[in-house]
């Protein structure tokens, strides 16, 4: 899956590079693209699933745009992941970089709200770490893999801890944003989409869990189970996104 991500990721990169050469062509009077003027002409802050930060915003002509951003936080897409009915808090550490090419095929158009209607296609370098517990209070039961587990020792904490990560992962993206301009220099946009990340990497520990009797799985052979299907669950190969904020052009 990694080598499928990587692929994917080159793909989206050679498009956006045949893009720009493309629009070099087509480009209207007085949108030519300098290719020396490396300046940005505007900036974003945003905030969203994936954390909160910004991004300098390039504009080679109405229909072409670049953005260079950073997320990061401990925003949750969701506060759990759940397999085989056993539900693991989650709390996520989110480092996400991006380049994204911005398409809007209405750039031209007279009409401001069509102008901000736009496709983005680019890729992302992840390390993100996501911290999963489930913790089983005194004198109760914790169910894993289908099956039921109680404190080895009672009076002392008995829980699973562990992490899913995608690390130092190059990433393909495509989605779809909204950027209507308020006035010559404010915007504001909002923007829905999906990062191909491939499988996490996972691991979980049990700590002071023991089989209920007539149970002969032992804890940490049922977390390891659960830690695999979690790692193998196609629904964790993306990464969603929905982010909102404001910019400024100049």
């Amino acid at each position: 899956m990694k080598t499928l991500s990587t692929i994917l990721a080159a793909a989206v990169l050679t498009a956006m590079a045949g893009t720009a050469m493309a629009d070099d062509a087509v480009v209207q009077d007085g949108y030519a693209f300098d290719r020396n003027q490396l300046i940005p002409t505007g900036v974003r802050a945003e905030v969203g699933t994936t954390g909160y930060g910004g991004a300098l915003l390039w504009t080679a002509n109405p229909y072409v745009g670049l953005a260079l951003g950073y997320n990061g936080g401990d925003i949750s897409w969701t506060d759990d992941v759940s397999v085989n009915g056993t539900k693991y808090d989650l709390d996520m550490e989110n480092k996400l970089a991006y380049l994204n090419a911005e398409i809007r095929p209405w750039g031209a158009s007279a009409n401001r709200w069509a102008q901000g209607v736009y496709m983005a296609a680019g890729v992302g370098y992840l390390d993100n770490d996501y911290d999963l517990n489930k913790r089983i209070g005194n004198g109760g039961t914790l169910s894993i893999d289908g099956n039921d587990y109680q404190l080895a020792v009672p009076g002392q904490e008995g829980y699973v801890r562990g992490k899913m990560s995608y690390k130092n992962d190059i990433a393909p993206y495509v989605g779809l944003g909204f950027a209507p301009k308020i006035n010559k220099n404010w915007g504001v946009f909002g923007e829905v989409g999906a990062y191909y990340t491939g499988n996490p990497e996972v691991q979980l520990t049990q700590y002071n869990l023991a089989p209920v009797t007539g149970n002969p799985v032992s804890a940490q052979d049922a977390v390891n189970k659960e830690a695999n299907e979690i790692r193998n669950d196609d629904k964790y190969q993306w990464l969603p996104v929905a982010k909102l904020g404001v910019s400024y052009h100049w």
